[in-house]
């Protein structure tokens, strides 16, 4: 955002006003990094691209309900994660009906493969990308929203409603959970 830009307040000011254009910029200034944020979240870039849509449909529906004092992102991000859990929960329910097993998906990695570094780099991210989306619900926001969004333990408990000791105990122990999850041969190129 360059100086001359509108803050993200007054462009959802104009866009609870009706203005569709400014609300279009909101969506264009936001959706990458909510994308990347579901996207680790779920652990599926469909879920995420579904959750994202959602989460600007109830964001459009909800302007008139947004506080300008606050700061937009975090309150955007709030439905981000709600639609995220919620679409988590539906497909727990088609899960449970349908049948299906929730590691169908995963990927197995050789740590003794001849698989070029980028490929074997690909591949290790896409392990923790679902590791981290099998964490639970209540250790998997916490650690998402300051490990790879970048917010402080304080930021990101004003978002999830904790305080921020919550918070750094939650990181704790998603870490420790991941540690416990991981091969650190696949990590550490052994």
């Amino acid at each position: 955002m360059s100086a001359g830009d509108p803050t993200d307040a007054a462009l959802a000011g104009l866009a609870a006003a009706g203005d569709e254009r400014a609300f279009s910029r909101l969506v264009a200034r936001h959706k990458a990094g909510l994308y990347r944020l579901l996207r680790r979240y779920t652990g599926d870039s469909d879920e995420a691209y579904e959750a994202v849509h959602e989460t600007f449909i109830a964001a459009w529906m909800a302007l008139g309900r947004y506080d300008a004092n606050r700061a937009f992102l975090p309150w955007l991000r709030t439905i981000a994660l709600n639609k995220a859990r919620d679409r988590g929960r539906r497909m727990a329910v088609r899960r449970f009906f349908l049948g299906g097993d929730e590691n169908e998906l995963a990927v197995a990695v050789d740590p003794g493969q001849t698989a070029d570094d980028g490929l074997q780099a690909r591949q290790a991210m896409h392990l923790l990308d679902r590791a981290v989306s099998r964490l639970p619900d209540a250790l998997k926001a916490p650690l998402l929203l300051t490990a790879f969004e970048g917010l402080s333990h304080q930021e990101a408990a004003a978002i999830l409603g904790l305080s921020a000791k919550s918070v750094e105990t939650r990181i704790y122990r998603a870490r420790k959970a991941l540690a416990a999850s991981l091969d650190p041969t696949v990590f550490l190129g052994n």
